[in-house]
């Protein structure tokens, strides 16, 4: 991931940058890193995984949040967009703003292959730091393949694979399950993963 400019920016500085701009960045630590576009399979697969939780939540105390809103990391200084998150009970936002929030308890990256070795490392580092995250699912794009990391005791977590279209994931910490078949549900793996290209920031 690219840093588009060396100076620093606050967080308040980055939210009035963001709320002008034409496309999403990050924060992380100061800097502003632009996002990469959404492929058709990403927004796909995101979409399946999104109205299967609302469907299977509707009548639950469940909030299901999808792309556009911001998540804050205050231990490390990050604003960032995860694909899916999911919120038990009340919806903690920071400052009252209603665009960003704190307290989700599962998260759900669809993979890319600019982004896929953060969204494993630094990322998933950065979102333990949440006291509120229990699970954590990274779902690849290009093949059938997801990680499901959950949260087993303090400093401790489990992994899961699955690769095999007939098998279904079962969330540890939350009442649903999705088969694979749905969650890929129209995704057509010869689709090429095009790079997104670097954007400029203003400052």
């Amino acid at each position: 991931m690219q840093v588009t400019q060396q100076r620093y920016y606050t967080p308040e500085e980055y939210l009035e940058l963001e709320e002008a701009a034409d496309y999403k960045s990050e924060y992380i630590d100061g800097h502003i890193i632009p996002m990469a576009h959404e492929s058709v399979n990403h927004n796909l697969i995101g979409g399946n995984f999104a109205a299967a939780l609302n469907f299977a939540f509707k009548k639950l105390d469940y909030e299901v949040f999808i792309f556009q809103l911001r998540l804050w990391i205050p231990q490390k200084q990050i604003y960032t967009y995860p694909d899916v998150m999911i919120v038990a009970g009340k919806v903690e936002c920071y400052k009252n703003r209603t665009d960003v929030i704190l307290n989700p308890q599962v998260i759900i990256e669809v993979l890319s292959k600019s982004t896929k070795a953060y969204d494993r490392d630094d990322k998933f580092e950065a979102y333990r730091s949440i006291p509120t995250f229990q699970e954590y699912l990274l779902i690849d794009q290009n093949r059938i393949y997801v990680e499901q990391y959950s949260k087993t005791g303090k400093k401790q977590w489990a992994l899961r694979e699955y690769d095999e279209e007939d098998e279904a994931i079962a969330l540890v910490t939350l009442p649903f399950n999705i088969s694979l078949q749905d969650l890929y549900n129209k995704v057509q793996f010869e689709l090429v993963e095009s790079e997104a290209e670097s954007v400029d920031i203003e400052g």
